[in-house]
């Protein structure tokens, strides 16, 4: 089949659909595509090809992507037929016991898992490299820059073509960093949107979800529609959507109020390509008919402390665990087969209380409370998705010892990416779209947030932006490249 490249994930399904190809012949594609690209790009591992073909002959469901290639995160998304690193030599090969929710409803979509992709360690970081894969994984765009994190192995191998979409998850914008890292689109539902049983009542105080990588937005929508709605006993429960995203991503979205932020949301300036991309995306909605006005978060809002409470509760719960695998094995940890952030953040949830913990908890959702009210008199909050251009693979290794330095210090992940953790904390429906590229062909994602349960309404966004933007084409000129940008 000479035309893989050229459809996304909805288009590939129909080619199934009419007996223009099969999906056979596009895993042996996909399959091929991998070997090809991976090794410079070290995206994709824990491949189980006998696993892929044994679900193509007992036969798939007929969901709206029978027979597209996927892959999945190495990180969450517990399934059975494919053992996880969860980024992390400490976990190696783990054998889960049971499928997911999530696992199961995006089986039903009719994909055909063959592997898993890499993340850094418990998905801790905007970069993904990891001992357990022998080094980092690398952007499509430029082999010498990160693919993002903690999502970065599903970006890479979408934005190269390996496969059209793949599953990633989000606690601290692990799905919209690694897709403005990559050029593809990336969104985090409103929180609890998206099942999160059996095993996990909530990840990370709640802030974590699952999520998808994808070069259009109707695959995004459709994967989005086939795990949406709450799992049996969660603790949580997202506001009704009603419409499904598909349907929202067939209309215009209403005129909006739109405020946009040229620097951070704190203070600090963000790049020049960043703020040049925030910039040229409020003229073109001013264009399009929104109400779109300059704004200067209020102080009050204290972001910082929003990065503080962030860093102590995903402290914790690294260490829970890191701690409960090694109590199911009746072994003490061996730190040494732990990255140096991992041993950092075991040091730090150590050092804290119980009240300390809550402590965090009450202000993180104290934030989310402030960062509500900012959307009592806008609908859109925009910004860039990044402070800067995807960074070199060297940097933010997790080699720092130190969790708080290397979460909230100099030159650290937060003055990286300062923008999506806050609307995991609180909670509200955001996405990250591939509208701009530096003259070098770098991408950088252009980040839009809603207020709680406006889920349908960011989608239309999203359409109307899809089509006045149209950044498919540039997507693929990186897969006619050969999926690696010609340096």
């Amino acid at each position: 089949m000479s035309d893989y490249h050229s459809h996304d994930a909805t288009g590939l399904a129909r080619l199934v659909a009419t007996g223009e190809t099969t999906a056979h012949a596009l895993l042996d594609i996909a399959l091929s595509e991998t070997a090809r690209l991976n090794p410079a790009l070290n995206a994709v591992t824990m491949l189980n090809e006998p696993a892929a073909r044994e679900a193509i002959d007992r036969g798939l469901p007929e969901g709206p992507l029978k027979g597209v290639p996927f892959l999945m995160k190495d990180l969450k998304c517990e399934a059975r037929a494919y053992a996880t690193n969860n980024g992390s030599k400490f976990f190696a090969d783990h054998r889960w016991s049971y499928d997911s929710e999530m696992f199961t409803r995006m089986k039903r979509t009719g994909v055909v898992p063959f592997a898993r992709t890499t993340s850094p360690e418990l998905g801790v970081g905007p970069v993904t490299n990891a001992q357990v894969y022998g080094g980092p994984t690398c952007n499509p765009w430029d082999l010498s820059r990160t693919s993002g994190g903690s999502s970065g192995g599903s970006a890479a191998a979408v934005a190269a073509g390996i496969v059209p979409a793949a599953h990633g998850s989000d606690g601290g914008g692990s799905v919209r960093i690694p897709a403005a890292s990559c050029g593809l689109v990336g969104i985090k539902p409103t929180r609890a949107r998206f099942p999160c049983g059996p095993a996990s009542g909530e990840g990370w105080a709640g802030m974590s979800l699952d999520g998808f990588l994808t070069r259009s937005l109707r695959d995004s929508c459709t994967l989005m529609d086939a795990v949406t709605g709450s799992d049996l006993g969660a603790p949580y429960h997202a506001p009704p959507m009603h419409e499904s995203f598909t349907d929202a991503h067939r209309r215009a979205p209403r005129k909006l109020k739109i405020r946009y932020v040229e620097g951070t949301l704190h203070g600090p300036e963000t790049h020049p390509e960043c703020r040049k991309a925030v910039l040229e995306t409020a003229s073109l909605l001013s264009g399009l008919g929104h109400e779109v006005e300059a704004y200067i978060p209020p102080e009050s809002l204290d972001v910082p402390q929003m990065m503080a409470a962030w860093t102590i509760t995903v402290a914790c719960g690294t260490a829970l665990s890191i701690q409960n695998a090694a109590k199911a094995r009746g072994e003490e940890i061996d730190e040494s087969l732990l990255e140096g952030v991992t041993r950092g953040a075991l040091k730090l949830a150590e050092s804290l209380t119980g009240p300390d913990y809550l402590n965090a908890v009450n202000q993180l959702h104290a934030f989310g409370r402030r960062m509500a009210a900012e959307f009592l008199d806008c609908d859109v909050l925009l910004t860039s998705t990044l402070a800067e251009p995807p960074c070199n693979t060297e940097r933010l290794k997790p080699d720092c010892e130190d969790f708080t330095a290397y979460r909230t210090g100099k030159g650290g992940c937060f003055e990286y990416s300062p923008f999506t953790a806050a609307f995991n904390a609180s909670g509200q429906p955001c996405m990250s779209l591939p509208l701009y590229w530096t003259e070098d062909a770098l991408p950088i994602g252009v980040h839009f947030a809603m207020a709680t349960g406006e889920d349908a309404e960011l989608v239309a966004l999203a359409a109307q932006l899809e089509s006045a933007a149209n950044w498919a084409p540039q997507q693929t000129k990186l897969i006619k490249a050969g999926g690696l940008w010609p340096r």
